[in-house]
């Protein structure tokens, strides 16, 4: 990943969660520098801003945010608990979430990874080959952003499970945002039809929001299964 990529990637993923588009302020580029100087690994800066959002998403607010100084403390947060997590432990400790062992070892989460890395890259590679555009973009970053993500985990000696469901989670909705863009128009106005049809009998036992939910969740799979986009999540593997 190189210098400008870093900017770049950040920028993306925080225009990207606002909702808006915002030009970052001097002060936005200074931070990111300062990161940058820091040797903050991007996938953490990522997970970082991903966690913010997340978390101010979670709570009724009046105010949006403007400023990448938001996810700062969150940032550093993320950043500091990484260093820690990179020593102590041992090589072959079990993999754990909230003090419980998770039923899959380190070696199984690599293999999990790999195979969405070799994933990702065929489903660029067959976009490459009709259109060069924002999901090709995306398929391209997500591939190495993972390849980071990968190495961190081959790495690190205490792996928190949680905190990575986070990382893939961010990658995950980047790939599905851009999807939901590069489709036709025609070709979604068929995927929501065969949806609507598949939840028809269940729809009168369902609550509106339940509904639209399902409706959204199931429309975003006929997309990734129409571009060969793959799971990320720990939950797939």
């Amino acid at each position: 990943m190189n210098y400008f990529n870093y900017f770049t990637e950040i920028e993306d993923a925080f225009i990207r969660r606002r909702g808006k588009h915002l030009l970052l302020s001097p002060m936005d580029w200074a931070l990111i520098e300062s990161w940058k100087e820091m040797d903050l690994p991007l996938h953490i800066a990522l997970r970082g801003i991903e966690k913010a959002f997340d978390s101010w998403e979670s709570k009724p607010r009046t105010r949006t945010v403007k400023s990448l100084l938001y996810c700062q403390e969150e940032v550093e947060a993320q950043y500091a608990e990484w260093r820690e997590s990179r020593v102590g432990a041992a090589e072959d400790e079990p993999v754990q979430r909230d003090g419980e062992a998770l039923p899959f070892s380190k070696a199984a989460i690599l293999e999990h990874l790999k195979q969405g890395r070799m994933n990702l890259v065929a489903a660029y590679k067959q976009r490459m080959k009709t259109v060069e555009d924002e999901l090709a973009d995306a398929l391209e970053r997500s591939v190495a952003l993972l390849s980071e993500v990968e190495q961190d985990v081959a790495t690190t000696p205490s792996l928190d499970a949680q905190r990575l469901e986070q990382s893939l989670t961010g990658l995950e909705r980047m790939l599905s945002d851009a999807a939901r863009l590069a489709v036709e128009r025609e070709k979604l106005a068929a995927l929501e039809s065969e949806v609507k049809e598949q939840l028809k009998p269940y729809r009168k036992q369902m609550q509106p929001p339940v509904y639209r939910q399902t409706l959204d969740n199931l429309l975003l799979k006929r997309l990734r299964e129409h571009f060969g986009i793959p799971r990320l999540s720990l939950f797939y593997l």
